[in-house]
């Protein structure tokens, strides 16, 4: 059955619209993935629960998804602010079918010998141990309700080393790896576990990185057609519709115009 998503959501023809009526968690919902994969789950009828540090992006993204009171202030890196975060989840929901650990991000892009602790710590709270603290506190709304799925955002940092990038590729190696070990763990619950690792997307990842160096990220993708974070959530949404006997362990998407970390073909101005 296909499923028409409204034309002011910006989404085109989704194949499958049996996520209507389920209920989808997303972490750092803000903006980027997170807050294209809140419009593109709402738009397939999905309920949503939103949590980012940033509660006033997230009040005006529920505002556009007709979902007012979706979002929550949520900070990965605290344990108290995950749990009662999922405090409120539970007041509106006694099952979650789909978790998306989308908080991270990468901070600097010094070289090991001149790596700053603030950014080291910052990269591992977010992408490793909010992840879990995350995925811990939501599994119970989980347990018994087979064919729901935690999605990871991962990176082909996973996957590739490259300079000035040590810790956020170990970071997402993390990530990686946890992912893999939940899918262990979780083998026979009907918990479907999956990574989305994505390649060069245009977002505010490299506004991040460079901390508000606008022209700085701008180089980043200059000359380059990126991916954007409509097409991630897009896929989100096919890997969460698949049958429930079906599990995208992962999946790794880049723009066309990279075909490694270090081999992007950029056009003359």
């Amino acid at each position: 059955m296909a499923f028409e998503c409204p034309s002011e959501m910006g989404y085109g023809l989704f194949m499958d619209s049996s996520l209507s009526g389920k209920w989808v968690l997303i972490t750092g919902a803000s903006s980027g993935f997170g807050a294209a994969a809140a419009r593109a789950f709402a738009a397939a009828g999905c309920n949503l629960l939103l949590g980012a540090r940033r509660v006033d992006r997230l009040e005006k993204i529920a505002g556009e998804i007709r979902q007012p009171g979706a979002g929550h202030a949520l900070d990965v890196a605290s344990t108290a602010s995950v749990e009662k975060f999922v405090e409120w989840a539970r007041a509106k929901t006694a099952r979650v079918d789909v978790l998306i650990n989308n908080a991270g991000g990468a901070h600097g892009l010094d070289p090991v010998a001149s790596g700053r602790d603030a950014d080291w710590e910052a990269m591992f709270q977010t992408n490793v141990l909010g992840l879990l603290r995350v995925t811990r506190a939501v599994l119970p709304l989980m347990m018994n309700h087979p064919g729901s799925s935690i999605l990871n955002i991962g990176s082909v940092a996973s996957h590739t080393a490259y300079e000035g990038g040590a810790v956020y590729c170990a970071a997402k190696a993390g990530e990686r790896k946890i992912t893999q070990a939940l899918r262990l763990e979780l083998n026979g619950t009907g918990i479907r576990v999956g990574s989305l690792d994505p390649g060069l997307a245009e977002t505010e990842f490299s506004t991040v990185r460079f901390k508000g160096d606008e022209e700085k990220a701008r180089k980043v993708y200059q000359g380059v057609h990126p991916l954007t974070a409509e097409d991630i959530a897009e896929t989100l949404v096919w890997m969460a519709s698949r049958p429930p006997h079906v599990n995208i362990d992962e999946m790794i998407i880049k723009p066309t115009d990279q075909a490694a970390i270090h081999k992007v073909f950029r056009r003359e101005k």
